[in-house]
C-alpha cells in the first residue's frame, strides 16, 4: 500500500501571524479559514502541501518544549530553485537564519526560524 503525505498540521499561538508568514513570506495560498474542533484554524496550500493551522482548544493545554530537540517534530523542509535568493528574501522580511546556505551532500542547505519559534530548513538539490 502506497503512503503519501496528505497534510502538515500546526498548532500555533497567534494564529494571523502564522498565516501571514506561510501566505506572504513563503507563497502559500489561503484555502479557507475553518474551525478544527472548537478551535479556529486555516488551511493553506503551499505548491500542493497542505497545511493546516489553528489556535488551541478551549480545554486543551498547550506546553512548550523546554530543550531546543524533541523527539517528534524537528523541522520543516521546502525545496527552492534559489537558495541565496530566498536567503536573500526571508532575511529582508525579518527572519533570522541559524544556518546560511550551506554545500551538505549534493544539495545546499539553509536553516531558519519562523513565527512561533518553528523551524524551517530551505534545500536546493
Amino acid at each position: 500500500m502506497p503512503y503519501r503525505l496528505h497534510h502538515i498540521h500546526l498548532i500555533c499561538r497567534d494564529l494571523e501571524t502564522m498565516v501571514s508568514f506561510f501566505t506572504d513570506a513563503l507563497g502559500a495560498a489561503l484555502v479557507e479559514r475553518r474551525k478544527f474542533g472548537t478551535a479556529d484554524g486555516a488551511t493553506l496550500d503551499l505548491q500542493g502541501i497542505v497545511i493546516n493551522l489553528r489556535v488551541a482548544r478551549v480545554d486543551e493545554e498547550i506546553r512548550d518544549h523546554l530543550s531546543p530537540s524533541t523527539y517528534g517534530y524537528d523541522h520543516i523542509g521546502l525545496k527552492v530553485d534559489d537558495i541565496h535568493a530566498a536567503w536573500d528574501d526571508l532575511t529582508k522580511r525579518g527572519y533570522q537564519f541559524f544556518m546560511s546556505p550551506t554545500d551538505a551532500a549534493g544539495s545546499t542547505i539553509a536553516f531558519f526560524k519562523g513565527p512561533e519559534n518553528i523551524t524551517i530548513e530551505l534545500v536546493q538539490a
